[in-house]
């Protein structure tokens, strides 16, 4: 079968077969309320195939790029794998709000899953190897990932819209498709579905399997992806978001460090400083001695009291919104309760007289909160995500990521729609474009992005992030053309004021890399240089700029991780026949019987764990207990029993944990373990070499 024709056969199976499978699923879904996993209670299997008639899944060839793993990988290599394709692209938070879902899935079915980005891109900038790269650290991705830049696997699989789902069976055959967010039930249904019918079928492969994050090879920074930035020009501070690195840096406006509020690891604790936790907070406002955080992928809005040092939780439930919001009178809820109504993805707050905004990226939509009150509502923007001018109920925003203001009015960004928003404020209020597309053909606002400076509806951004005004301009954080913009207020004219273009670190002339947050404090602009992990200070008048250095600031402590037994209950013990030995040791090598294409793979430990009866005085006791490495030339293992020179016998049980990877590169690597008893006769005339085979 050509290329072209699977993929002609997958989009009409996608139009009738597959949608029908997965309205069935969804109409039959079970009761969730009481979550078992898998291992502990598999279901039985059907006596049919639950999804029948399928067809081969077009291959993944085409990507330009891979990502979390040394090497491609084929659809060939996963058999016995059920696989699911997530089709995504690093700008969109929709995107991001399926990474929960995606690691929820391959932490519960960690033996029988593979997940795979496929990285489709909206924005130039996205086409990028090194950009994806810095967008998977960013984001925490642990899985594989391959840039489809030229969209050729999307071709073949008939994408049209982010995110997407896709899932393939353990004989490589397509399943079906499910776009949009908030669908990890019904995929978990589904799978359980495939794990007990392809288990009982005999096709199901368990054994787990490793990648090569490229977190591995990422060096730690003291700033981790710091996203926005506060000057409290009275108290001559300045505040980071520390994003990666989940905490709030503080220090002078020389970077001298003051504090750091937060502990650094992942969470929503409340409490002193060290005990607080967040999860990528990113904007903050100053009222006070109060701190509000937007506490990003908690969905929360924090408090800090800055006197007490105390964190608290302002408004959210912790978890995202699924459900829409919106003003006027159209049968939907406007707000409620502050802790009783979940938030979706808060990305900045500014406060204006007595009244909190918020830049709300999910829903995309501004929210405000009037300090002291109980309540928290939508402020402006009707949920469709477009670049629409209008009333506060008409208008239609394009996820709001950064929010300022002159004291009047309030100014935002609109990311995926590339613009530059005005909210005048009042009975009469409406949301207007400053800069950027607008008020096009439904859904084109967004896709018309590029780097052009212009007055008002000529200029062109590409998904900005972060905006500041000062003096009657407007600095803005050109995200993705890695620039600083200014734009003057009142003659809309947007020209580029810092930055070449080019993604880089240096300094003459500048260079930026997806810079995200700005703040300024007298004749001084702060710039959050997210991917390069440093904020950076630039004088307004002669644009001299230079790295703020934090002495003394460290990353956090990394979190202790339990360490895992990597034997598994239902792993094989061989038992070999009894051995005579002699001498002070016993020289073991241990060949591997692999599978076709696949070698040892020698960038990881080939392990060695030896245990007996302790109260024994044939085996020195050293030798007992504790986990130990082989010497491996990549075709063998080699390893010693110590002797004690003492006749007699004893049984020792041998364990050995490896990994083989497709020609041996690391591309697809799986885990093994073996397990034998070897009962032992120190004796004269015995051996002192033995040989074992390994066969996973």
């Amino acid at each position: 079968m050509t290329e072209r024709n699977s993929s002609t056969r997958v989009s009409r199976y996608l139009t009738w077969t597959c949608l029908l499978a997965f309205l069935a699923t969804l109409f039959s879904a079970p009761d969730y309320g009481n979550f078992v996993a898998a291992d502990d209670a598999a279901p039985e299997a059907p006596a049919e195939n639950p999804f029948p008639g399928r067809i081969p899944a077009p291959s993944l060839d085409g990507g330009v790029e891979w990502y979390n793993t040394t090497d491609p990988i084929s659809l060939k290599e996963l058999r016995g794998k059920i696989v699911l394709l997530d089709f995504w692209t690093y700008c969109c938070i929709n995107c991001m709000h399926v990474l929960p879902d995606l690691k929820y899935l391959e932490q519960k079915y960690k033996n029988e899953l593979v997940v795979i980005g496929v990285h489709a891109p909206k924005f130039d900038n996205e086409k990028s190897g090194e950009n994806i790269r810095e967008a998977i650290l960013r984001y925490e991705i642990e899985h594989p990932v391959v840039n489809d830049a030229n969209m050729t696997i999307a071709r073949k699989y008939q994408f049209n819209s982010w995110p997407t789902f896709v899932l393939i069976d353990p004989e490589g055959n397509y399943v079906g498709r499910q776009p949009g967010e908030g669908n990890r039930e019904l995929f978990d249904d589904v799978i359980e579905r495939m794990i007990a019918w392809h288990k009982a079928k005999g096709t199901l492969d368990s054994t787990p399997v490793r990648f090569d994050l490229e977190r591995q090879k990422a060096e730690q920074t003291p700033l981790r992806y710091p996203g926005k930035l506060l000057t409290d020009v009275p108290g001559k501070r300045l505040f980071i978001s520390d994003s990666n690195n989940n905490r709030i840096v503080v220090t002078g406006l020389n970077g001298e460090l003051q504090t750091v509020i937060g502990s650094g690891q992942i969470g929503r604790r409340d409490g002193s400083y060290e005990e607080a936790t967040f999860d990528h907070p990113q904007g903050m406002s100053l009222v006070g001695n109060t701190l509000y955080v937007a506490d990003t992928e908690n969905h929360l809005l924090r408090t800090v009291d800055l006197e007490k040092k105390q964190v608290g939780t302002l408004a959210g439930m912790g978890y995202q919104a699924r459900h829409r919001f919106a003003l006027g009178n159209v049968g939907l809820p406007s707000g409620g309760p502050l802790q009783e109504v979940p938030l979706n993805s808060p990305w900045d707050v500014y406060h204006l007289n007595g009244t909190l905004y918020v830049a709300m990226a999910g829903p995309h939509q501004l929210w405000y909160h009037k300090l002291g009150s109980k309540g928290i509502e939508v402020f402006a923007g009707s949920g469709r995500e477009d670049i629409i001018d209008g009333n506060y109920e008409d208008a239609a925003l394009a996820q709001p990521s950064g929010i300022t203001s002159d004291g009047k009015d309030l100014f935002h960004v609109d990311s995926e729609g590339s613009a530059i928003r005005q909210v005048t404020l009042g009975d009469k209020g409406m949301v207007t474009t400053l800069v950027g597309p607008h008020d096009l053909p439904r859904g084109r606002s967004l896709f018309e992005f590029a780097d052009i400076d212009g007055v008002g509806d000529e200029a062109r951004l590409q998904h900005p992030i972060g905006l500041v005004y000062h003096n009657g301009t407007i600095f803005v954080a050109d995200t993705y053309n890695h620039k600083i913009k200014s734009i003057d207020v009142k003659t809309r004219e947007c020209t580029t004021w810092l930055g070449t273009g080019q993604r880089g670190t240096r300094l003459d002339p500048v260079e930026l890399s997806e810079p995200a947050g700005l703040a300024v404090a007298g004749d001084t602009l702060y710039v959050a240089d997210t991917n390069n992990h440093r904020v950076l200070t630039v004088d307004l008048k002669s644009k001299a700029t230079k790295v703020l250095t934090v002495e003394g600031l460290t990353p956090p402590a990394a979190p202790q991780v339990q360490e895992t037994n990597e034997v598994s209950d239902d792993t094989p013990l061989v038992e070999l026949a009894e051995t005579k030995v002699a001498g002070n040791k016993v020289d073991v090598t241990v060949a591997f019987d692999l599978p076709e294409d696949f070698k040892l793979n020698q960038l990881a430990p080939v392990g060695i764990r030896l245990t007996g009866d302790k109260d024994q005085q044939v085996v020195a006791p050293n030798a007992l207990g504790g986990k130990k490495r082989a010497t491996s030339d990549g075709k063998t293992a080699t390893f010693s029993i110590p002797l004690n020179g003492t006749a007699g016998s004893t049984t020792i049980e041998v364990v050995l944990t490896y990994q083989y990877c497709k020609d041996g590169k690391g591309g697809v690597c799986r885990f093994a373990t073996q397990r034998w008893t070897l009962p032992l006769v120190v004796a004269e005339g015995g051996t002192g070499a033995l040989n074992l085979t390994a066969k996973p």
